[in-house]
């Protein structure tokens, strides 16, 4: 059941793997890259307790030692406290330039995890092994590193690129529902951004999907990672199409920030929010029919997900104040906003053209459709 992905960037290529049973494999997959039989793997507390041992064995199989820092979950260590404690820990083990950093995590972890190991000696290599559906289809593939600042999300990071992925489709099990369907978030993404035959199998197959399909659940990982690879593969650095894969996260950012990074909304959970926002601006500028902010809603709904912002519990700010922390996203250029927009579903675009009243408007709407 397993497949493999190819990231094609030249002398930094890579696979990732996807299927069941890769963590009890992993040994076999990462000691070809090694130059001593000794990996340091950052993790977060909660999957240490739940598949720390596991990597452990596996890694053992083929004879490789495993040092490890679990560090705390959840998105608030994805700040300079922790990078910091993390980077410290990885020099005090002694890691050198030929040595292999391994995420072991979710999206926070691999970000933070492969960001140490950009700046470690000015670069050493790490591979990604996550635990979550968001970073198995969509954070761990591509190079984007990184830390949150209080002034915005992913602000201040690097990109470096992961020498092997093993995308262990088992673990899935082991998540809660929410997290799941966060992750499915950046799933649907995938179908709505390019690839409307991939959007109209997920309404099939969603339900299938979450509860608990094998089979479903590799296809789905396989398809997005190709399709993120092959995007990355063309714009590494996001210079133009890879901006494709922020469909949802304009708006998602600013409702992270407004959440403080909190359990109140996951991260997947407010790329669905962004989705269906993007979508019903594109409508309303007459960019798309009105039956696709419905069928996506309907979509998301179907699965149990939020979709709008009157989803989220508590307080939120103002309309116009969401359009001012938008300001702070990284896809600014020359102080203009841009955003991912669409002609219709599988048919996603880059503009700045979008005129501020119509996504305050928007926004207003969202935050009090219930």
């Amino acid at each position: 059941m397993q497949q493999v992905v190819h990231v094609d960037l030249g002398e930094r290529s890579y696979d990732v793997q996807i299927g069941p049973g890769l963590i009890d494999q992993a040994g076999d997959w990462i000691a070809p890259l090694l130059a001593r039989p000794r990996v340091a793997v950052l993790t977060d507390e909660t999957v240490a307790e739940l598949h720390l041992e596991a990597l452990r064995a596996g890694l053992a199989k083929a004879g490789i030692d495993m040092v490890s820092l679990a560090l705390p979950a959840g998105e608030s260590t994805k700040g300079w406290p922790q990078f910091t404690r993390a980077v410290e820990w990885l020099l005090e083990q002694k890691i050198e330039r030929n040595d292999i950093v391994v995420a072991f995590g979710g999206g926070v972890i691999g970000d933070l995890a492969g960001f140490a190991a950009a700046v470690l000696r000015r670069g050493v290599r790490f591979v990604q092994i996550p635990t979550s559906l968001l970073a198995q289809v969509d954070s761990s593939v591509g190079g984007k590193t990184g830390i949150n600042s209080l002034a915005g999300k992913n602000l201040i990071g690097a990109f470096h690129q992961p020498s092997l992925v093993l995308a262990d489709t088992a673990v899935l099990g082991t998540l809660t529902a929410r997290d799941f369907l966060a992750g499915y978030g950046e799933v649907v993404k995938y179908g709505l951004l390019g690839d409307a035959d991939f959007f109209d199998w997920l309404e099939q197959q969603g339900p299938v999907l979450a509860a608990g399909d094998m089979a479903a659940r590799v296809e789905a990982v396989t398809r997005s990672v190709q399709m993120k690879a092959d995007i990355v593969s063309r714009d590494e650095t996001e210079q133009g199409d890879r901006a494709l894969l922020n469909l949802g996260h304009t708006f998602c950012h600013a409702i992270e920030a407004a959440t403080g990074y909190s359990d109140r909304l996951l991260h997947g959970e407010g790329v669905a929010i962004g989705c269906a926002l993007a979508f019903e601006l594109s409508s309303r500028l007459g960019l798309c029919s009105q039956e696709d902010p419905s069928r996506v809603r309907a979509h998301l709904k179907a699965m149990g997900m939020k979709t709008d912002l009157a989803d989220i519990p508590g307080e939120l700010p103002s309309a116009q104040a969401l359009v001012d922390l938008m300001g702070q996203d990284k896809k600014v250029v020359d102080g203009q906003l841009r955003f991912i927009l669409a002609r219709g579903i599988g048919e996603a675009f880059v503009t700045a053209d979008v005129p501020p009243p119509a996504v305050v408007e928007v926004l207003e709407d969202a935050l009090t459709t219930v």
